[in-house]
């Protein structure tokens, strides 16, 4: 077989990554549902989830991470702690520093929001073994990578393109 034959996807393959975009659009909108039930803007509910998996972090950590400028995040995170969504702490390791701390797990709209959505994907997991699901949770981590390199490449070039 030629080297370029190998470099072309195969159909599997091909069929594969249609079916990540397609996840990742669902999982896009159902975001936006989630966001419009709890009352946020849809970059505050993204911030809220960002927040949920890094835990706290500064102000210029989550502009980075949102893309976001800092008189914008940090008007968010405004209407996040007024909603009670964070609030602000003096960064234990820096006290000049203030850190953005999630508190809305415990909110009752947050948890019976996601608990349905929560409940099916237990039993999905379930459904597998658990040597399945290792599996599978070492290719969300890495699909994960993949997709915070490609989010730097678009930012990079965006950056890029308003400097030139």
């Amino acid at each position: 077989m030629l080297r370029h034959e190998q470099d072309q996807p195969t159909d599997l393959q091909e069929n594969f990554t249609l079916r990540m975009r397609g996840l990742g659009t669902r999982t896009v909108l159902y975001q936006q549902n989630v966001a419009a039930s709890l009352g946020l803007y849809n970059n505050d509910y993204i911030s809220v989830d960002i927040l949920r998996e890094k835990g706290p972090i500064t102000a210029g950590e989550l502009s980075k991470l949102t893309g976001l400028a800092t008189g914008s995040v940090t008007a968010l995170i405004d209407r996040l702690e007024k909603n009670g969504y964070v609030r602000r702490e003096n960064d234990p390791k820096d006290r000049r520093k203030v850190i953005i701390v999630p508190v809305y797990e415990y909110k009752e709209e947050v948890s019976s929001t996601y608990h349905p959505l929560h409940t099916e994907m237990i039993k999905l997991a379930a459904s597998y073994t658990p040597e399945e699901l290792e599996f599978i949770t070492q290719f969300l981590d890495k699909a994960s990578d993949v997709i915070e390199g490609q989010i730097h490449l678009l930012s990079s070039k965006m950056r890029s393109k308003s400097t030139s």
